[in-house]
Formats: structure tokens, C-alpha cells, sequence
């Protein structure tokens, strides 16, 4: 069973109908009881860090999230909230990745909206993925694809059970469907990070 963590931020129906087109069973929960039960949690995202922070807190769900050995896969926000602090609101985050989340800086137009191409040292994840996003996790060992915007974004991470997804699979069609099985899979530890290369 997959659980999508439900703080009230989020496209979590759009979220829920992908997982479920994939032939996954999947529940829409904030009850430990039932975010204990499963394989895999997804911690999904739309919005602003500091007030998905202060949601999480207020359903108690922060601390459970720090200590479960669950596999997470944050997407979009939800990556950005497993990181250790965001610029943006200046709080801190899960903590679950290392460092922090800043704004992209770039010559381009920012958000950083619609479809680019992922770059990655598998071949199977360079697909054309959609994006909405005005800030961006480091590019560090933990980055195992990424796109190009005026300076480079990490795109997907990988780092123990942690897996950030920071576009969106359930916008970006069959290519996003694609890579949301391999993360529900067990993420992609047979792939190369960009540190490696």
C-alpha cells in the first residue's frame, strides 16, 4: 500500500489518480495508525515552505516523518520539505536531506514552468518532465538527474529511503508515470549520482 501524506497542500488527487493508474493501492491519510501500515509514503506539495512546515506540525506529522524508516518520495514541494531549511519563509525543514532549499538563480524567467529535459547518467531517465517552481535544492552527490534552466536544477534525488521528485510525474504524462513507478519501485539506487561523473 502507498500513502500519500494529506496536510491539506498538495495536488494530491492528481497525485492519488497516478498512483493508482500505476495498479497500486494507495490511501489519502494523516492518521499514523494507517501512514505506518505502508510500503511507501509520498509526501506531495504545492505552495509555500513555511506554511506547509507549520501544517505538518499542527497534524503532529513532522516528528513521525523523521523517524519512520519508511521509504518517503516528496514531490515538488514535498522534496523541498526534505531538506534541512528553504529560504523561503526561512524555516526548517525535515531534515531528511542535507542542505538547504534557496532560490534559483537565473537569467531566465522564474517560476521555472513547463516542460524541460531531465539530464542524468541513466539514460532511462531523460525524458521530458514538467516543471513548476521558484526554488530548487543544491546540486550536490545526491543528484541523479537533472535540468538545465540558465543553471542546473536538481531534478531527481536519492539519498538512503529518501527520494525527491522535484517536478511534476502526474503533469508530465507517460514520462512522468515512468519515473513515479521506478521511485514507487524502490527508487533508483542503481543509478550513477552526478558526483560520480
Amino acid at each position: 500500500m502507498i500513502a500519500i501524506v494529506d496536510y491539506g497542500l498538495g495536488n494530491v488527487l492528481n497525485v492519488k489518480r497516478a498512483i493508482e493508474y500505476l495498479d497500486y493501492d494507495v490511501v489519502l491519510s494523516r492518521d499514523l495508525d494507517v501512514l505506518s501500515k505502508a510500503d511507501t509514503l509520498i509526501l506531495p506539495g504545492v505552495g509555500h515552505f513555511k506554511d506547509a512546515m507549520q501544517t505538518i506540525k499542527s497534524y503532529h506529522l513532522d516528528h513521525y516523518l523523521k523517524v519512520t524508516s519508511q521509504p518517503i518520495i516528496g514531490i515538488c514541494l514535498g522534496m523541498q520539505l526534505l531538506y534541512e531549511r528553504s529560504a523561503e519563509g526561512e524555516v526548517e525543514g525535515l531534515g531528511l536531506l542535507p542542505g538547504q532549499i534557496f532560490p534559483i538563480n537565473t537569467s531566465y524567467t522564474v517560476p521555472h514552468l513547463g516542460w524541460n529535459t531531465l539530464q542524468s547518467p541513466s539514460e532511462a531517465l531523460n525524458h521530458d518532465v514538467y516543471f513548476v517552481h521558484s526554488y530548487q535544492a543544491p546540486m550536490d552527490e545526491n543528484v541523479i538527474a537533472y535540468a538545465s534552466y540558465g543553471t542546473d536544477i536538481p531534478a531527481i534525488v536519492q539519498h538512503q529511503q529518501y527520494t525527491g521528485i522535484q517536478f511534476h510525474p502526474e503533469k508530465s504524462g507517460n514520462n512522468g508515470l515512468i519515473i513515479l513507478k521506478a521511485a514507487l519501485e524502490g527508487g533508483f539506487s542503481n543509478v550513477k549520482t552526478m558526483a560520480s561523473h
